[in-house]
C-alpha cells in the first residue's frame, strides 16, 4: 500500500506541474505497476526484501498481474473514448457546427447579451453528443469573431464558451471521457453501469443553472482583458516590434539570400514581408536573394533595430505604420491570424526552432501570447504549451493548410471549402443510431460507437486515412495508464484507508453534507490533476466511503462524475479551459474569480440533485 501510495503522490505532483505530459506520466505509472512485483520478487530471492510487493493482484489468486496492468488499453472506457473521437470528427468534417454558428451569429449583431446567449446556447447541448473539448475548438473561432464584430472582448465570451461546454458534456454518457470512465467503474464496482441518459434529468438542471449564471452574474465578474479590436498587431501590442526598412546600395548583404542573411545575424529579428518595385512578397521568403532598394517588413525590438540597421547595411523607412491592413496589403485574404496550440499537439514541449515552424508551415510568428504574458522577442527559446497563441503572418494558402492541421486551432474564421455539407444528414443519423441504439437496446455503447465509427468510413464521412488524426492520442493513452492505478488502490486497500480518513473527517454528518462533501474534494482534486485521473482514484474511495456511511454508492459515484467533469477554478483543470486560455489572455486568477462561485453552485445543485433523483438510502 505504502508503494502505491507513493506513486499516486508522484504521479499528483506531475500531473499538476506538467513536469511531463499527462499521458506520459500515465503510461509511467502503469510501467511502474507491471514492474514493481517481478522487481521485489527478484529482490526477496537474493535476500534484500523480506516479501514481494502484490500492487494488481493478490498473491495465490491465480490472476495475472500482466492482464491488470495492462487493462486499460482493453478496458472498454478506452475503447469507447476512442470511437467517440472518430464520430465527432465525422460530423465535424460536415460543417454542420459552423452552420449552425454562423446562422446564430447572425442573429447576435452588437448586443453583448445575444451573443453570449448564442454562445452558451449553442455549445452547451452539442457538447452533450460531441465531444465537448473538439465543440470549444470548432466554435472558438466563430465566438472570436462575433466578439470582433460586435466590439466587444472575446474574453467576456470564451470563458463562458469553455464553463458551458463542461456543465453541456454533462447531458448525456458521451458527452466527455470523464463520464464514460465513470461508467466502466461504477459497473465493476457496483454492477451498475450508466445509461445513455442515466443522469440527463441533473444534467438538465445542471445546464440550466450554469446558464442562468453565466448571463448574470458570471457576465459580470468575467473580465475584459482582450481589447474590443479589429486589429490584431494593436491587440498584440506589436507598434514597438514591426517596422519597416530599405536595404541600401552598400548594404553587405546584397546577394546573399534571405535564409543565409538571417542564420549569420546574431539579432533577434524576423523577415516577415519583402516590398519589391510594385510586388509584395510573403513565406517563403528564405529563397530569395536580397537586391539594392528592396523593402523590408521586419519584427524586432528598437534597441536591435539601432544595432541591426548598422551592421546590416539598412535604413529606417520613417513615418510607416505596419499595420493590419499593411501586413496583409500582398493578398485580398487573409494573411494575419491567431493560431492557439491544441491540445495533443506534437509541439507541445517544442520550440519555434526546434519544430522548425518557419520553415515547415511557411509562416513567421510576430508574438507569443499564454495567458497575459505577451512574447515579442527571443520567442524562438520559449516552450509550447498548450494553449499558446500565436499571432501568424502567412499567405492564405498556408493559413488554409494551418487550419486543416490538427495541431492548431485557428482562432478567426477561415472559409474551409472541404466541408462535406452533403454528408450533414449521414453523420448526424449515425450518431443518433448510436444514441438511440444504446439507450434503447442490450448493445453495449462501446459496440455501437465502433460500428457508428465504422459507418462514418463506410458512407464517406471520414476518410480511412482520417480515422488516426481523429483520435485524442493522449487523452487515450492516459486512460490506458490511469485506469491500472485505480485496480491497485483497490487490491492494495489503499481505496478503503482514503475512505476511513474521508468518514472520520466528518464524523456524524447527514449522507447529504458527507455527499457534498464528495463533490468538494473531488472538484478541487480536478482543478489540479486530470479529471479522468481523479476519477479513477476518487470512485473507488466514494463507493468504499458511502458503505461505510450505508449510504447510496451510486448517488456518491455520481457526485465524484459530476465534480470531474466541471472544474472551473484554474486553466489546467480541464482541456477546454486551456484552450481559450491564450485567445482570452486571462489570467490564473481569471478562473478562480469566476470559476469558483460556479463551482460552490454547482456543489450544492449537484448535491441537492442527486438526493432527490436519486436519493440517499442504500439500495
Amino acid at each position: 500500500m505504502a508503494f502505491v501510495f507513493a506513486l499516486v503522490l508522484v504521479a499528483l505532483v506531475l500531473f499538476a506541474t506538467e513536469a511531463l505530459p499527462v499521458d506520459v506520466t500515465a503510461i509511467g505509472v502503469m510501467v511502474a505497476l507491471l514492474l514493481v512485483e517481478p522487481t521485489t520478487m527478484g529482490l526477496a530471492e537474493a535476500g534484500l526484501l523480506a516479501e514481494p510487493l502484490y500492487v494488481l493482484h493478490q498473491p495465490g489468486d491465480g490472476v495475472s498481474p500482466l492482464t491488470r496492468g495492462l487493462s486499460g488499453f482493453a478496458s472498454t472506457a478506452t475503447i469507447t473514448v476512442l470511437a467517440m473521437f472518430i464520430l465527432s470528427d465525422g460530423v465535424q468534417r460536415t460543417g454542420i457546427v459552423q452552420i449552425l454558428g454562423a446562422k446564430l451569429a447572425a442573429l447576435t449583431g452588437d448586443s453583448e447579451s445575444r451573443q453570449l446567449g448564442a454562445t452558451v446556447g449553442l455549445v452547451a447541448p452539442i457538447s452533450g453528443f460531441i465531444n465537448n473539448t473538439a465543440a470549444v475548438a470548432i466554435l472558438l473561432p466563430m465566438v472570436t469573431d462575433i466578439a470582433h464584430e460586435g466590439k466587444i472582448s472575446p474574453s467576456k465570451l470564451l470563458l463562458p464558451l469553455s464553463y458551458a461546454s463542461m456543465f453541456g458534456g454533462m447531458l448525456t454518457l458521451i458527452g466527455t471521457s470523464t463520464n464514460i470512465l465513470a461508467s466502466q467503474l461504477s459497473a465493476e464496482l457496483l454492477g451498475h453501469p450508466f445509461g445513455m441518459f442515466e443522469f440527463t434529468q441533473l444534467g438538465v438542471v445542471v445546464a440550466a443553472v450554469g446558464t442562468l449564471y453565466l448571463l448574470t452574474v458570471g457576465r459580470w465578474l468575467v473580465p475584459e482583458r482582450i481589447p474590443a479590436r479589429e486589429d490584431l498587431t494593436e491587440e498584440f501590442e506589436m507598434a514597438e516590434y514591426l517596422t519597416e526598412v530599405v536595404v541600401r546600395e552598400d548594404s553587405p548583404i546584397i546577394g546573399q539570400t534571405v535564409r543565409e542573411a538571417l542564420a549569420e545575424t546574431e539579432f533577434d529579428v524576423d523577415v516577415i514581408q519583402l516590398v519589391r518595385g510594385d510586388r509584395t512578397f510573403l513565406e517563403p521568403l528564405d529563397p530569395k536573394s536580397i537586391q539594392a532598394g528592396d523593402v523590408f517588413a521586419v519584427r524586432t525590438d528598437r534597441d536591435t533595430l539601432v544595432d541591426l540597421l548598422d551592421a546590416e547595411g539598412l535604413d529606417l523607412i520613417p513615418e510607416v505604420e505596419v499595420d493590419d491592413a499593411e501586413l496583409e496589403s500582398a493578398s485580398e485574404q487573409q494573411n494575419l491570424v491567431e493560431l492557439v496550440v491544441a491540445p495533443g499537439s506534437a509541439l507541445v514541449g517544442e520550440t519555434l526552432v526546434t519544430a522548425n515552424f518557419r520553415q515547415r508551415y511557411d509562416a513567421t510568428v510576430l508574438a507569443l501570447r499564454r495567458g497575459r504574458e505577451l512574447f515579442r522577442q527571443r520567442m524562438d527559446r520559449v516552450r509550447l504549451k498548450v494553449g499558446d497563441t500565436l499571432l501568424v503572418q502567412a499567405t492564405a494558402d498556408s493559413i488554409e493548410r494551418l487550419n486543416r492541421n490538427r495541431n492548431f486551432i485557428v482562432a478567426q474564421e477561415v472559409e474551409r471549402p472541404d466541408y462535406r455539407r452533403s454528408k450533414i444528414p449521414v453523420a448526424v443519423g449515425i450518431v443518433a443510431a448510436v444514441v438511440g441504439v444504446a439507450a434503447l437496446t442490450p448493445v453495449h455503447i462501446v459496440a455501437s460507437a465502433l460500428a457508428g465509427a465504422v459507418l462514418m468510413v463506410l458512407t464517406g464521412c471520414l476518410r480511412p486515412q482520417e480515422l488516426y488524426d481523429a483520435v485524442q492520442w493522449d487523452v487515450i493513452f492516459l486512460l490506458a495508464g490511469v485506469i491500472p492505478l485505480g485496480v491497485a488502490l483497490q487490491e492494495t486497500g489503499g481505496a478503503d484507508l482514503l475512505a476511513d480518513l474521508f468518514v472520520m473527517a466528518a464524523p456524524g454528518l447527514p449522507a447529504v453534507v458527507a455527499l457534498g462533501l464528495m463533490y468538494v474534494v473531488t472538484a478541487l482534486l480536478t482543478n489540479v490533476i486530470s479529471n479522468n485521473a481523479s476519477v479513477v482514484l476518487m470512485i473507488p474511495v466514494a463507493v468504499e466511503a458511502a458503505q461505510q456511511l450505508n449510504a447510496n454508492a451510486f448517488a456518491f459515484v455520481l457526485a465524484v462524475t459530476f465534480a470531474a467533469s466541471t472544474a472551473f477554478m484554474t486553466p489546467v483543470g480541464y482541456q477546454t479551459n486551456l484552450i481559450v486560455y491564450g485567445p482570452g489572455g486571462y489570467r490564473f486568477s481569471d478562473y478562480i474569480r469566476a470559476g469558483a462561485p460556479l463551482q460552490a453552485i454547482f456543489a450544492v445543485v449537484t448535491t441537492l440533485g442527486i438526493a432527490f433523483f436519486w436519493g440517499l438510502a442504500p439500495t
